[in-house]
């Protein structure tokens, strides 16, 4: 646990970053209305300590989403974030959140990463995985997965819609909030593909008005969808509140949560029936798990969205998910980036089987990034 980890002293000697851009499928890539993504940027930080032991922490940055490149990571993390860091004690993993904080303001890709290196550095250090830093494994079978399918014609989203089913997965969401007509074709076409027993949500990532939301509800309601994910702008939570009172579909929030403060403005306005979170979204492990701690308080369970993380970001959102006590059940999730990268960088890779994404085993995050990644981005 925690209290046994602090009494530990294992001092950061130094921290690295490294730049990788993955190109994805452009078969499944996604295309939403916030844009398309079709490559994938990401900084690897290493956190080096006086052990000998090294921990490994993911940033997927995407600044249409939180305002962060891999030019501003990989400056805020060495030249602001590294001097906080170097002389600390790897334990000490909210302090350095706090210091953190204080050094730089937002960010939380960015410190997601940092706090990823913390953890794997710490989980390493006394040989324990880091989901039981965070109170153990509640779901040693694994986590239940959705695909994401993009704003494509019905004909492409149906064949998305079939390899998705072809990797033992009963679940996805199609990407909407583009114009209501095409967007319930598209939804219908998936539906009929794929029969009524493989459940189905839809994604407007903060695309619709909601007037537009309310036209469409009675045909995703007889199309049996099973999540709205933020239908409204972000932090329109009245408009949310709204929408609830005139729908039986679950309402989930991604975009409009970031942070803490963020998840009890939607508890108080009665804005959503689920809270999308993910480490790098509310800026690392422990602010994720503060937030579904505060839901599952006021009886809303979590699912855990994504932006196309690599494999030390997904193991990272696995050991959260295996962990936090509110976790649907009946909305999947998004730990799906290394099935969409054309290029994975796991060793041992992250595994998926029928369905799942399983919680890799082995002390801190229990994935590492191979070497050969990290020297082509160390020359280039």
């Amino acid at each position: 646990m925690v209290g046994a980890g602090l009494q530990n002293i294992v001092i950061i000697t130094g921290v690295e970053t490294y730049l990788v851009s993955v190109e994805v499928r452009p078969e499944v890539s996604i295309v939403s209305s916030a844009g398309a993504h079709r490559v994938s940027p990401y900084v690897l930080v290493a956190i080096h300590t006086d052990a000998g032991i090294s921990g490994y922490g993911e940033a997927t940055v995407m600044p249409v989403w939180s305002g962060e490149t891999q030019a501003s990571a990989d400056a805020a993390i060495r030249e602001t974030l590294a001097p906080v860091l170097i002389g600390q004690n790897c334990f000490a993993i909210g302090a350095l959140a706090t210091a953190m904080d204080k050094a730089l303001f937002g960010n939380p890709f960015t410190k997601a990463a940092v706090e990823m290196a913390l953890l794997d550095a710490a989980g390493k250090a006394i040989g324990k995985p880091v989901h039981t830093l965070l109170g153990g494994s509640r779901r040693p079978d694994g986590i239940a997965l959705k695909f994401s399918i993009g704003a494509f014609t019905p004909e492409k989203a149906v064949r998305v819609a079939e390899y998705a089913r072809s990797l033992g997965l009963r679940a996805a969401k199609v990407k909407v909030g583009l114009e209501v007509r095409s967007d319930l074709e598209r939804v219908q076409a998936v539906r009929d593909a794929v029969g009524p027993d493989f459940r189905l949500g839809v994604d407007a990532n903060a695309g619709w008005t909601e007037s537009e939301t309310i036209s469409a509800l009675p045909a995703l309601e007889r199309m049996g969808i099973n999540v709205l994910e933020q239908p409204l702008r972000r932090g329109d939570f009245r408009g949310c509140a709204r929408l609830r009172q005139r729908t039986s579909i679950p309402l989930l929030l991604d975009e409009s949560i970031f942070t803490p403060e963020d998840a009890l403005e939607a508890i108080r306005a009665d804005a959503c029936d689920l809270i999308s979170i993910y480490p790098g979204k509310n800026g690392g492990i422990w602010r994720s798990l503060a937030i579904a701690q505060m839901a599952a308080t006021a009886g809303i369970e979590c699912v855990i969205g994504s932006n196309l993380e690599w494999e030390i970001a997904s193991a990272a959102m696995l050991h959260l998910a295996t962990a936090i006590p509110n976790l649907s059940s009946d909305v999947d999730h998004d730990i799906i980036g290394p099935l969409y990268n054309a290029r994975q960088i796991g060793s041992p890779p992250v595994r998926y089987e029928k369905g799942r994404a399983l919680v890799p085993e082995g002390a801190g995050l229990g994935v590492a990034p191979k070497p050969a990644v990290l020297a082509e981005a160390a020359g280039a």
